[in-house]
This record gives C-alpha cells, structure tokens and sequence, in this order.
C-alpha cells in the first residue's frame, strides 16, 4: 500500500465523517421506499426512468440490482471483484466496438450511507446504460468503449483503483468519469491540468455540438476536495478527467466553491450552490434530477465516441 492508497483511504473516511455530519444536522432519517427492481426493468428506458435502478437502494442492493439489469437486457459484462482492508465490492465493464484503443467511460454505482444518491451517482449509471443500448445499435467502429461501473468510489476510489492494479491499461486514451450529471445545462470538465490529445478530442466534440469554452462547457483544472475514479487511472499514467453538469446561473458560484477548500468545508453545513446543495445528502432523490440534463450528456458523450473514433 503505497503513500497515494492512504491519502484516498484518509479521504474515503472524510466522506463518510462529512456525510453523517450532513444528515444528522437533517433530523431523522426518512424511510427511502426504492422502485421494485422489476417494475424499473419493464419500464421506460430513459435516462431518468432508469435512474430508478439503484435510487434509493443501499450499496449491496444498488451492485445487484446493476448486475441485475445487464444480465436481463443480454448484456455480455465483465465482472471485476475486490476485497482489501478498506472494503469489498464488484466493478462491471462493458465493451462496446473494436480496436486496439479503449475510451473508458466511468460512473460509480455506490452511494453514501444515508443518502438516495440519485445525482451521486445514480443519474450517471443511467445515463451510460442510454449510451450502451445505442453504442448497441450502432457499435463505433474506430474506438473501442468500455463503460466502466466501479464499485467504492466514495471509499476513495477503492473499486477504480483495484480495477486499475488488475487490469492491463494498454491502449486506453483516456478515462472520463460521470459525477452529479443529472442538474443543469453547462458541461463542466474537471481535473483538467495540461493539453493532452484526449482533452482536445473532448473540446472538439463539445464544439461539434455547437458548445462554446468557457460558455456552454467549461475546462478547469485540478479539483482540491472533490474527486473522482478517473484519478485512480491519471496515477497511472492515463489521461483522465470528470464530466459534471451545472447550471449556467451557477457557474462562478461553483467555481468559487470547489476552488476553495477551507470555504468549502464551512459552507458544506451552511449554504452550498446547486448542484452541491444536494450532494451527499437525504435530499439527493429523483425529484431533484432534471430529465433534460440527463439527456444532453447522453449527446455529449455520443459526440466524444464519434470524436475519439
């Protein structure tokens, strides 16, 4: 275990203590009634229906229920299982094309204690399961695409990083992780340091969809709190960034927030811009999501499969 490992576990446990913090400031504990997973499965297939998958489930029920939906639409998967001293769990892969270059498109399917997670991260897992039944149907041709479903983010990118230990990275372009993509309409990458190739391939698919930089879609650099799996993939070696929806209205507000740590950390039990305000809490629920944010990442990432092709 090396210097890196500890500092994620260190920063596992800081979710978990800031999250229980969040939730006892909101009273009792609500009962979270999650869908009957055979009604979500019958049901329509859009991004936000389907986000109905794992809402409201706890991380076990949330790892099934996943596996669950893959297995009934004949979705042929890899199944990826970790066990370490910080926790256990399943990473699920998809891939979609062929080639020697893999795309790795990546949203967590666990929550954190206590919260609905519908924004973090359920929205995302939907959101990946649209694009796969339409990678499906029309499999890119000049990139392969693996949709990614590590398990443990909120461990410290425990599932990422076992994914990554175990897994030969040869030929991967670049990783891309889904996090709060279900509030807002202004595309937001983070982590986003120096040029690489794959981070010009992002900006020429957001370009293609008429999006303008530092407009309609954003390119910022490293985060200091918040994070996600695609770090686990940048310690080694591979380009990789975060994807995020925000509403335009909140851009500055967020960029001042997620920019300033110590200011964060006071305002996480005050006032917090959306979509922080329901991040990691009771409120995080579908009723909060916004359908046709769901969709617009559902095109922006069609256009990077096509750009990356």
């Amino acid at each position: 275990m090396g210097l890196r490992d500890v500092r994620y576990f260190l920063r596992g446990r800081l979710n978990r203590g800031m999250s229980r913090l969040l939730t006892r400031r909101a009273g009792p504990p609500p009962v979270f009634t999650p869908a009957p997973l055979e009604a979500v499965l019958a049901g329509p297939r859009t991004p936000l229906a389907l986000t109905r998958l794992l809402e409201s489930r706890d991380n076990a029920a949330r790892e099934t229920a996943l596996a669950r939906y893959l297995a009934a639409r004949g979705v042929p998967f890899a199944r990826h299982r970790f066990a370490t001293f910080e926790g256990q769990g399943e990473n699920f892969a998809v891939d979609l094309g062929a080639g020697d270059r893999v795309l790795v498109l990546a949203a967590h399917h666990d929550a954190v204690p206590g919260s609905p997670g519908a924004n973090d991260n359920a929205a995302s897992v939907a959101i990946l399961l649209t694009l796969l039944e339409r990678l499906a149907a029309s499999p890119p041709a000049g990139v392969r695409v693996r949709l990614l479903f590590p398990a443990c983010e909120e461990l410290g990118y425990l599932g990422a990083r076992a994914y990554v230990r175990e897994t030969p990275l040869a030929g991967v372009v670049g990783v891309l992780s889904l996090e709060l993509c279900g509030i807002g309409d202004t595309l937001a990458v983070w982590d986003a340091g120096d040029d690489t190739p794959f981070l010009r391939t992002l900006r020429a698919a957001f370009e293609s969809l008429g999006r303008r930089a530092d407009d309609s879609y954003h390119v910022v650099g490293r985060i200091p709190v918040f994070g996600s799996d695609h770090r686990a993939f940048t310690a080694a070696g591979v380009p990789g960034y975060g994807l995020t929806v925000v509403p335009v209205a909140e851009a500055e507000a967020l960029r001042q927030f997620v920019f300033s740590p110590v200011r964060s950390a006071i305002s996480a039990v005050t006032r917090r811009p959306v979509p922080f305000d329901t991040y990691h809490t009771r409120r995080d629920t579908l009723a909060t999501l916004d359908g046709a944010a769901l969709e617009t990442v559902v095109g922006a990432l069609e256009a990077v499969v096509a750009a990356a092709g």
